[in-house]
């Protein structure tokens, strides 16, 4: 029914343009609701996404199950590659030893082949959790470039239990010389 309305609407234009008399039907505004196309879009499944432009990785996660002190947390990473298919890294970091360790099993580095008709891998990582609180697990993709290397790096943040999510202030706050606010950090 819409593919006539536009033909009629197309002849008629052509029509007019061709010198001919002939009436031209007014345009028909159609309302398209906008919830009908979304509806039949799935949900994200990853908990964050890290894309930023230029960078030749976009990096997801999800985490599995509930962090707990002392017991192995999955995270699943989805690591797009922007830019072409080829071999990638893929390594993991945790900025604090004294939060959290990777699980015995769970190699430091992973190379992943990005085929030609997927520009995605799939990744599991496992950690185990050694206190309460926000911990994080630096993520890195990178690639050979002509240049050298090009990287991309997120840091996944994982709350453990109920620890504080408040930001703590270290040091005093004191101005300095030039009466500018600076944050004196002492030993204590």
């Amino acid at each position: 029914m819409k593919n006539m309305k536009v033909m009629a609407l197309v002849s008629g234009l052509l029509l007019a343009a061709c010198g001919n008399d002939a009436a031209v039907p007014a345009a028909e505004v159609v309302e398209i609701d906008k919830s009908a196309i979304t509806a039949g879009k799935p949900a994200s499944q990853f908990d964050g996404t890290v894309t930023k432009i230029g960078s030749p990785f976009s990096i997801s996660y999800k985490i599995i199950g509930t962090p707990v002190v002392g017991s192995p947390v999955t995270i699943e990473l989805r690591v797009t590659s922007l830019f072409a298919t080829g071999r990638a890294e893929i390594s993991y970091s945790i900025p604090d030893d004294s939060s959290m360790v990777l699980h015995d099993a769970q190699p430091q580095t992973v190379a992943e082949e990005f085929v030609e008709l997927e520009s995605w891998v799939d990744q599991r990582v496992t950690v185990v959790p050694m206190r309460e609180g926000r911990i994080y697990l630096n993520v890195a993709a990178s690639a050979p470039t002509n240049d050298g290397r090009t990287m991309t790096m997120m840091a996944v943040p994982i709350q453990v239990g109920e620890g504080s999510r408040v930001l703590e202030e270290q040091g005093e706050l004191s101005t300095d010389e030039d009466g500018e606010a600076i944050r004196v950090l002492t030993n204590d």
